[in-house]
């Protein structure tokens, strides 16, 4: 890609995050977003096809580089990998702003969405033994949700506590949930 039109979509994405830091997503305009980052209407729309694409791609564009930050290494999963938990809470420490304004925002079930995808795709890649009591697909909800859930109050609190605190006791959970669903089986049989 040009280095000029880089520069733009750029640009553009940068004034988007700087007026979803200001107003409600659904109030925001186009010429708002355009005027903000100094470009024409058209240059917006040479881009993107509207504010709602523009959203999703600046959603896209942060959850992938989150993915190539905190999982570089082949076979690292998000929730079952203690670096890559470590990875991930010092990623949105360094850009607490971005998914602070994401979470907050009126538009934050549909980045809440996209989290709780990358975590469901995370997950697809382990092998997760359950006794016959235990359903899969509630299991790995009840995953999701917390990692997300847990990320989400983290962020939306300006982050209490450092992020080598959240992973340890996170992983602490972690382990706990697994050992009690050992100790489940083992009774059960």
């Amino acid at each position: 890609m040009d280095r000029r039109i880089q520069k733009s979509r750029q640009a553009i994405m940068d004034a988007f995050m700087r007026l979803m830091s200001e107003k409600d997503f659904e109030s925001m305009t186009i010429n708002q977003i355009a005027e903000e980052a100094n470009v024409n209407r058209g240059t917006v729309y040479l881009h993107f096809a509207d504010k709602y694409d523009l959203r999703d791609q600046c959603v896209e564009a942060q959850l992938n580089q989150l993915q190539l930050s905190c999982m570089p290494e082949e076979g690292l999963v998000l929730l079952t990998s203690k670096t890559a938990l470590l990875r991930t809470f010092e990623y949105l420490e360094q850009h607490a702003s971005f998914y602070s304004i994401m979470l907050t925002s009126k538009g934050s079930a549909v980045f809440r969405n996209q989290l709780e995808t990358m975590f469901r795709q995370s997950l697809s890649t382990v092998s997760i033994s359950l006794d016959r009591e235990l359903n899969r697909d509630i299991t790995v909800q009840f995953l999701i949700s917390a990692g997300v859930g847990l990320l989400e109050w983290w962020i939306t609190r300006s982050m209490p506590y450092p992020p080598s605190v959240m992973v340890e006791h996170y992983w602490k959970l972690l382990n706990r949930f697994q050992l009690q669903m050992f100790e489940e089986n083992s009774v059960l049989k």
